[in-house]
């Protein structure tokens, strides 16, 4: 099949089309984008190319459950979705205060999905349909899988095929298994009896197969009763994600409920990426949507480039190496390059191909030869502590990839935005790709993810010692020199993360106070479902060694923590005061060099014996290096607009790394 144009929408557009029946319905939380950045364009142009046909029934209003009928019922399944998002993290800021926008939804308003989306399409679709086969994907079933942890209700809850009565989920990204799901419906296989897919999940009644190398996880009501016994589920969860030397694992609710997951399916290769984002996408949002302010989140990857998935940097709160696994599927130059000709013969190209990357941008093939042998080591991380003896830490691809972007035609800049992990970079004994990042691919500004500056939360963080990253530092503002260039770092933090006291943030501020950089923005730590750190946060222990973990769970701790990273915002000098006094850190409280703030309402007669005047103690409270030159608005415009809610979570983030 090779339809032009956006896939149907409504039944006038199947009746244009001359179709009586969908094969699926894909039901999403997200407006229609038809775009490759977006899961729900990439499964419905893969089932379009097997010669199946997809509709779209995007965002519709969960307040009607009739409207869930809007295309009919699909001949073979309804596929359901909440988005590129986790419909939980995309309604609510960390402290649990309701968002105002929503990137995924035209004009960017808010509320146009229900909260816990999955659930609540699965249900509407069970009101009219009992039967039908019903298969859940993306990252918030993906990730709620087995039984989780959930900080929203501060509950522990079942997983979710349980809760949404769905018949299957089709976890990771999901272009393989959905193919073999929908040749199973085909073949007129009753879903029930589909169990042998990679990278789906199912459930059942009773355990007739041979399961002997199936690995039991604790059962449910075992981890109910101990956070203990959770904490070892998840880790044999995370070192069976894994395609090639991962196993079978099984989840008992009751003595007639299992949950079972399928070993991941394989990481597709170069040929079977490029052939995915060689399908004919329109790179754009529906038409439909032009009248209500477009979607704002097409503006993040309108002229990017996606080059790689997957992520063996594996930190401890990001869920990328869960989701779309350790061993790195990159697209060919070719691809890139014909994609890229696609952006520059867009109408409003100005010139400027805004990244190249993916989860982490410098990541251009697996981390070892071993990988595509044995799979990622269990018991073992490729970056954390230290690098791996075995990793193989080279950009020459990478390199010549850009050289390759930047020499087209029309091309006057080619950036790379998404997350460069800086440890990968050290690795490589050769500085020829952070001299061409400094000399060619930085828009003003570098942003990098350091996390924290204590060893101690760094290592719960499972991000390498704060020594690697001053290294780093002292590497790019050499070769900024070298080039004369005025280009600035932007390092993310994030507080209150499992493992971090107040003497932490204290510490983490004074780095910040020496270095001179005032954040605009804060992470607060944000306990998603199916990480480690998340693991953490609710049991309190390190799973890895079983010791107890502080965690800050107390709300106005978490806002004393998040305060003393922006102790220079007036707005927060009581909550930084109180940190410090609770601390016995009253010495940075003054009018010293080293003082984060300055007593308050000092006299006149005061300021004169301290030699301060009111114009120098205003003077005073900017460090000398964050006085504006001539690209101090862009730079700072730039990072506004590069900080979405969508990065929260993937830590990437797409915030990634």
């Amino acid at each position: 099949m090779n339809n032009t144009g956006f896939l149907p929408i409504c039944k006038e557009d199947l009746q244009a089309r001359g179709i009586n029946q969908l094969d699926f319905v894909y039901v999403c939380g997200d407006a229609y984008i038809d775009h490759p950045s977006f899961g729900m364009a990439i499964i419905g142009r893969v089932l379009e190319h097997n010669g199946y046909t997809v509709g779209i029934l995007a965002q519709p209003d969960f307040r009607n459950p009739d409207s869930i009928l809007a295309l009919g019922i699909p001949r073979l399944a309804f596929l359901v979705s909440s988005g590129n998002m986790d419909s939980m993290v995309n309604h609510y800021y960390v402290s649990k205060k309701r968002r105002t926008k929503d990137a995924y939804t035209p004009g960017g308003e808010i509320g146009r999905r229900p909260d816990r989306a999955v659930i609540v399409y699965c249900s509407m679709i069970r009101k009219h349909c009992k039967d039908i086969p019903i298969i859940i994907g993306g990252i918030e079933a993906s990730l709620r899988r087995f039984a989780h942890y959930d900080y929203w209700s501060d509950s522990f809850r079942k997983s979710i095929l349980l809760e949404s009565g769905a018949d299957l989920i089709s976890y990771g990204m999901g272009e393989k298994s959905i193919v073999e799901i929908a040749d199973a419906l085909n073949a007129g296989i009753p879903v029930k009896d589909i169990t042998y897919i990679p990278g789906t999940v199912y459930k059942r009644k009773v355990l007739t197969e041979d399961y002997e190398e199936t690995l039991f996880l604790p059962t449910y009501d075992e981890m109910l009763a101990d956070k203990k016994k959770y904490g070892e589920s998840f880790l044999v969860q995370s070192q069976n994600a894994d395609p090639i030397n991962g196993r079978t694992l099984v989840e008992k609710y009751t003595d007639h409920c299992f949950i079972i997951q399928n070993p991941p399916a394989l990481p597709l290769s170069e040929s079977e990426m490029d052939e995915v984002y060689r399908l004919p996408y329109m790179r754009a949002i529906h038409p439909s949507y032009i009248t209500k302010g477009g979607v704002p989140a097409i503006e993040e990857v309108r002229f990017s480039l996606t080059s790689n998935r997957g992520c063996f940097g594996s930190c401890n709160f990001c869920s990328l190496a869960f989701h779309q696994g350790r061993i790195l599927q990159v697209r060919s130059h070719e691809s890139l390059i014909e994609e890229a000709e696609q952006i520059i013969n867009m109408p409003d190209f100005k010139g400027y191909i805004h990244d190249v990357g993916g989860p982490t941008a410098n990541f251009r093939h697996p981390s070892c030869k071993n990988q595509l042998k044995t799979g990622a080591c269990k018991n073992k991380k490729c970056l954390f502590p230290t690098p791996c003896k075995n990793l193989d830490a080279d950009h020459s691809d990478y390199i010549a990839l850009l050289r390759k972007l930047r020499g087209l035609k029309k091309v006057k800049k080619v950036f790379v935005r998404s997350g460069v992990r800086f440890d990968y970079l050290l690795a490589d004994r050769d500085d020829a790709f952070l001299k061409e990042l400094v000399e060619h691919h930085v828009s003003g500004q570098l942003k990098v993810a350091p996390e924290h500056v204590s060893d101690a939360v760094l290592d719960k963080m499972g991000k390498p010692r704060h020594e690697v990253y001053k290294r780093f530092v002292t590497k790019y503002e050499k070769y900024n020199k070298e080039l004369k260039k005025n280009q600035f770092l932007v390092p993310y933090f994030m507080s209150s993360h499992p493992g971090s006291t107040l003497k932490d943030a204290v510490a983490l501020a004074e780095y910040i106070r020496d270095t001179g950089y005032i954040p605009e923005q804060v992470q607060d730590f944000y306990p998603t479902p199916s990480t480690l750190s998340t693991v953490m946060y609710y049991t309190e222990i390190d799973p890895r060694d079983s010791k107890k973990v502080y965690v800050a769970k107390n709300p106005h701790e978490k806002a004393l923590q998040r305060a003393l990273i922006q102790y220079s915002n007036p707005e927060n000098y009581d909550l930084v005061k109180e940190a410090l006094q609770k601390c016995g850190r009253m010495d940075l409280i003054g009018f010293g060099d080293k003082c984060l703030i300055r007593p308050r309402k000092l006299s006149k007669e005061k300021q004169v014996l301290h030699g301060i005047s009111e114009k120098s103690s205003q003077k005073n409270r900017v460090p000398q290096n964050t006085k504006k030159n001539k690209n101090s608005k862009n730079v700072q415009s730039d990072a506004k607009k590069k900080t979405v809610s969508g990065k929260e979570q993937y830590n990437g983030r797409k915030r990634k790394r």
